[in-house]
């Protein structure tokens, strides 16, 4: 055979190589690793649902959330890049992870293959009914004039909490007392009992307690108001010069996913994020869609990394 024409089927193979590829993906059943705790397993039941639907094979989900989602993470990190494991998680277990942890067993850009930012986390800081703080400004106040009387509790160190946290001091020169916890749900509930003073968390931990009256949301830590709460303003209203550290979820793969593969569940999980029901799903538990292309997120996850660095480096948090 010819020189020339060995070389054009090299060229072709290679270029039908990548549609082949993602038509016949998946031809077994997905694991779908779950790095959060808390109401986003309900997100991740709707897109794994929708997945299993349009593209044919159970995409199944499994809760790998200990030291906060490093477990699940590690485990993602360590697979065939294949398609066949991926996970949801957050970016305090991605990127935060990167500066807080001495013996970090995965890296934020090196082990992993962004596939799609799905939503921003609603986030709020929260305490008892009857507490006598209506508003972040009540929280500095007290603390200004009573140093270390006020503790507070997050889902870990390193955590968009803990960090929203340290920036808080940083700037009002408060002096408070952190208590971490393993995961969201133990901080509403000492919070419930009086265990803490003030607890963050996302909505979707504290939604089931809201109708009740068993808890008191005094901000909510995003950028803007969130729709389904607008009486309650923002952290950076209550306190101008405050910028909330990084705080989406997305979903990622081992390092080396093939592009065709990257692509077509990007599709796929944009699409279901963006449908009607489970866009407003989400919303009713604390998760705004906001979706992105692989590209976009790789880019943000390296730029989250940047303000991550400083952000802990300002905080003078050494890694444990």
């Amino acid at each position: 055979m010819p020189t020339a024409v060995r070389l054009f089927l090299v060229l072709t193979g290679f270029a039908l190589a990548a549609p082949v590829l993602s038509q016949s993906y998946p031809v077994k059943p997905v694991r779908t690793i779950m790095t959060i705790a808390g109401g986003a397993d309900v997100v991740a039941r709707l897109v794994a649902q929708g997945l299993t639907e349009s593209l044919g094979q159970p995409f199944i989900v499994e809760s790998q959330s200990g030291a906060g989602g490093a477990v699940g993470a590690d485990m993602v990190a360590r697979a065939a890049p294949d398609g066949y494991t991926i996970m949801l998680a957050a970016a305090a277990n991605i990127v935060g992870r990167q500066f807080l942890v001495k013996n970090q067993t995965y890296d934020a850009v090196k082990n992993f293959t962004p596939i799609a930012k799905i939503a921003d986390t609603v986030l709020v800081v929260i305490t008892q009914p009857n507490s006598p703080f209506n508003s972040m400004k009540d929280v500095v106040e007290y603390a200004k004039k009573n140093p270390n009387k006020i503790s507070y509790g997050t889902s870990g160190i390193g955590t968009n909490h803990h960090l929203s946290a340290e920036v808080i001091r940083m700037m009002t020169g408060i002096d408070w007392v952190h208590v971490p916890y393993k995961g969201g749900p133990p901080v509403v509930t000492d919070t419930l009992s009086g265990q803490i003073q003030i607890g963050f968390s996302i909505l979707a931990t504290v939604s089931p307690f809201l109708s009740s009256g068993k808890i008191k949301i005094i901000a909510v830590n995003n950028t803007t108001r969130y729709s389904l709460i607008p009486n309650i303003s923002t952290v950076a209203e209550q306190l101008p010069g405050y910028e909330v550290p990084p705080g989406w979820m997305g979903y990622l793969g081992p390092a080396g996913m093939p592009a065709a593969m990257v692509q077509r569940l990007n599709s796929e999980i944009v699409r279901i994020m963006n449908t009607a029901d489970v866009r407003g799903k989400a919303a009713n538990i604390g998760f705004i869609s906001s979706t992105t292309s692989a590209g976009e997120f790789a880019t943000m996850i390296k730029e989250n990394l940047t303000v991550m660095e400083k952000l802990v480096k300002a905080a003078k948090i050494e890694p444990e």
